[in-house]
């Protein structure tokens, strides 16, 4: 069990159909909703974003929860920044620059 003082990074991923006008806005709006949260794109349909605790990543999983699209699938997972850190990353022959790492946290 992951300590609820721990930095974790939270991922959503979702496959939302797409097929017609109002499916593609609804798709839309969760997207955007994600970035209003602070989620940042990985790759399409997969946001994350670095929060400061466990129990921070369930208040965001409360909030997603709450604006699920009808239709479609969404999952979240929780790792800790160690886990994210060890992340692979295969590109092909054209890079882009990896993900800045968020800014640091000030305690007083």
């Amino acid at each position: 069990m992951l300590s609820e003082y721990r930095p974790v990074w939270m991922f959503v991923m979702f496959d939302l159909p797409v097929a017609s006008k109002q499916q593609r806005r609804v798709a839309t709006q969760f997207r955007q909703f994600l970035i209003r949260q602070g989620f940042s794109m990985l790759q399409f349909s997969v946001y994350a974003r670095y929060l400061d605790s466990a129990d921070a990543a369930d208040e965001h999983a409360t909030r997603i929860k709450v604006m699920l699209p009808s239709e479609g699938e969404v999952r979240l997972l929780a790792v800790t920044d160690r886990q994210f850190g060890k992340m692979r990353v295969f590109t092909g022959k054209k890079r882009r620059p990896p993900e800045p790492p968020p800014d640091q946290l000030m305690l007083f």
